[in-house]
């Protein structure tokens, strides 16, 4: 008999208290975090949000395109990795979300020229950006729009530079009576990672999962 937890044990719920907990907000990353609850973009997790920051940190990022900019919870995990003079590009439709973005990065003491909001649809957007001339792209929008994305995506990183898909749950992928839109394109983009020869990905286990893949 398997002896290990199953899925919504207790077990798992306690790891997953643990993780999002091990790093804990500041004080502006919790009020942007209370503002995204105000707005109704929920943010990603603390957990998600350390892993965010540990990327940027490894890859001394210097320019990073972050899609979703939401209340600016996932940009000050960026910024809090990035060197000193790196530069986030942050995509986002909602003009009341980049407003509130703006409020965190200048609580948080960013200059106004770390950060480049971009009003706009990303597959509008991420066209426009220079091609291999980014070391972290994070995608945090609509699932439906994840494979358009993607190759959109891919585009922009130089060799070694890294990808990241929010709330790619690892169930939600995997489980075949699940048939929504939403669903089939998070694992159209979870097959396209792993199948994808330009890429070494994987799958980790924070927030509602996070999709990464290093560029080879």
């Amino acid at each position: 008999m398997n002896s290990g937890t199953h899925a919504g044990s207790p077990a798992e719920a306690a790891d997953a208290d643990l993780v999002d907990g091990y790093v804990p907000d500041d004080e502006v990353l919790a009020a942007a975090r209370a503002r995204s609850a105000d707005l109704g973009c929920g943010p990603l997790s603390a957990g998600a949000g350390a892993t965010l920051r540990f990327l940027a940190t490894t890859l001394r990022a210097k320019a990073v395109v972050e899609v979703g900019t939401g209340a600016g919870v996932s940009g000050l995990c960026l910024l809090g990795g990035m060197v000193d003079d790196g530069i986030l590009t942050s995509i986002d439709i909602e003009p009341e979300y980049h407003r509130a973005a703006r409020a965190a990065f200048r609580e948080a003491g960013y200059a106004p020229g770390r950060t480049r909001l971009i009003m706009g649809r990303a597959l509008d957007v991420l066209p426009r950006l220079t091609p291999g001339g980014y070391d972290l792209v994070f995608v945090d929008s609509a699932p439906i729009e994840y494979p358009s994305c993607y190759e959109k995506a891919v585009s922009l990183l130089r060799p070694g530079g890294i990808l990241a898909f929010h709330n790619v749950s690892g169930t939600r992928v995997t489980d075949p009576s699940r048939r929504d839109p939403d669903t089939l394109a998070l694992r159209e983009v979870a097959r396209a990672f792993r199948e994808d020869e330009r890429l070494v990905p994987a799958l980790l286990p924070v927030g509602g999962g996070l999709l990464v893949a290093a560029i080879a």
